[in-house]
């Protein structure tokens, strides 16, 4: 019959996936249902609300003729955390596309705003930026007619997509925010622990709509599966739970995750101001409150899609190529690299990628490529200005499993790159902290990348980082 399992639901950009992990944290079965995202003329990047509800359901009811219901002890939820979602209090009903993370079609607006930059930044620990929710709930309110007649009859609810989940998905129909996805909305405060009253009169969101602001953990409500209920005891971002993939949060690691973005998670004791880079909410649990100074490079598995778009070449079969090769190129090209925006530590959303110098095909794709190493570089270099070195990264996520990138990154950290064998670290994560992180769950083993002799790629970091500075020069 089998033992009890935790199950995982992942929704993100592109797919919902629901999983089942036993208590030794062996995979039992996964169940994946794709999601559309929709692209128009003026930017705008959005998915359908009512697909995501449903890309749930059936995933969980396809990983329910995988692994019996019988057996599901507890679950939990991790989803894209930047995305917004606008929904009638009354009946769940969606009263706005869901406007993804990557859309930053309120920007000229936020510009406005750039006087009070600093003061958003003091009280959120982010940089005023377009991909946060707060600009995006602003247009809502601004542009939508339906949006703007629920909030005259006191029918919105707004906020991050994980809080429409939850109250789509949940038996009692909750009304509440998690404490990492409501970070990303730019309107709730880690040093507070709540909806912010300064933010919410600059950006003219009324509390009234906004859900409750709740932990990452704890009884978020009742799940129904083929007439099972379920306690869903975790919600969180998806970057959030990803350095539980690993295990127990390391103090003494930084946690990078490659996939459409990279991001850049260092444990510290509470959240701490450090601009340019974030203050990121892994986890507000009971007793237990995690925090990380957080470097986020938009353009990673985004930026090679960009260069199969731009190129025409394929990115796959010139990354398999790359892998076993040289560390660095002599006279290869420079990629500026702000694919989805430039994101930290340079945040500059309209930034115009290029490259810097010629080169064939392959040596364009190594320059995109070497990029995302340089801005993870970039990023570790801020952190290091205000926490001790990691004594190794952890690297998880699609883009992981490039061997070239994780070589050059262990040689411009000098630090070990432990590299996971598990790609799905977002699920793994969530999962080990559904099941209360029992020693028993071990991840699957990796391999470790030592870092080797690079002078000359240091030097092209070097080079390359003056070229960003000077790019972005005011």
């Amino acid at each position: 019959m089998g033992g009890p399992v935790s199950i995982a639901i992942d929704q993100g950009g592109h797919a919902t996936r629901a999983s089942a992990y036993d208590a030794a944290g062996n995979l039992e079965g996964a169940a994946l249902v794709t999601i559309a995202t929709q692209h128009n003329a003026l930017g705008h990047v959005e998915h359908d609300p009512e697909e995501i509800v449903s890309s749930v359901t059936i995933a969980l009811a396809e990983l329910a003729h995988l692994v019996p219901v019988s057996r599901w002890r507890a679950a939990g939820v991790a989803v894209q955390r930047s995305s917004l979602a606008c929904w009638d209090a009354s009946d769940g009903g969606p009263l706005a596309p869901i406007i993804s993370w990557q859309d930053r079609r309120n920007a000229a607006w936020l510009r406005g705003l750039a006087r009070r930059a600093d003061d958003v930044h003091r009280i959120t620990g982010l940089p005023l930026s377009p991909h946060y929710g707060a600009s995006k709930l602003r247009w809502c309110l601004d542009h939508l007619p339906e949006v703007r007649r629920a909030a005259a009859q006191q029918r919105l609810r707004a906020g991050p997509l994980a809080s429409y989940l939850l109250h789509r998905l949940l038996s009692e129909r909750p009304q509440v925010a998690d404490a990492a996805t409501a970070a990303r909305t730019q309107l709730w405060s880690p040093f507070d622990r709540d909806w912010s009253n300064e933010l919410l009169e600059l950006f003219g969101v009324p509390r009234a709509i906004l859900p409750r602001p709740v932990g990452t953990g704890g009884e978020f409500g009742t799940l129904v599966c083929n007439g099972r209920a379920v306690p869903l005891v975790v919600c969180s971002g998806d970057q959030s739970v990803v350095p539980f993939a690993a295990g127990r949060l390391d103090p003494r690691a930084a946690y990078v995750n490659l996939g459409t973005g990279a991001f850049v998670l260092r444990p510290s004791d509470g959240a701490l101001r450090a601009q340019p880079l974030l203050t990121g909410v892994i986890r507000i649990d009971g007793d237990r409150e995690d925090f990380v100074l957080e470097g986020s490079v938009n353009g990673a598995g985004a930026a090679l899609a960009w260069f199969e778009r731009h190129l025409g070449a394929a990115a796959d079969r010139m990354l398999a190529l790359l892998d076993g090769g040289a560390l660095d190129e002599d006279g290869a090209p420079f990629f500026l690299n702000g694919v989805s925006g430039l994101g930290s530590p340079f945040w500059r959303p309209d930034f115009e990628s290029r490259f810097v110098g010629d080169g064939t095909d392959l040596t364009q794709c190594r320059a995109v490529l070497e990029s995302v190493a340089f801005l993870i570089k970039a990023n570790l270099d801020e952190i290091e200005r205000r926490l001790p070195s990691p004594e190794r990264l952890v690297a998880s996520g699609g883009l992981a499993e490039n061997r070239l990138l994780c070589r050059m990154l262990a040689t411009l950290a000098q630090v070990p790159v432990d590299r996971a064998s598990d790609r799905e670290a977002t699920s793994r994560g969530l999962a080990f902290l559904v099941a209360g992180e029992p020693a028993g769950f071990a991840a699957p083993p990796g391999e470790r990348i030592e870092p080797e002799p690079g002078q000359r790629l240091l030097a092209r970091y070097l080079k390359w980082l003056e070229l960003m500075k000077e790019a972005t020069r005011d």
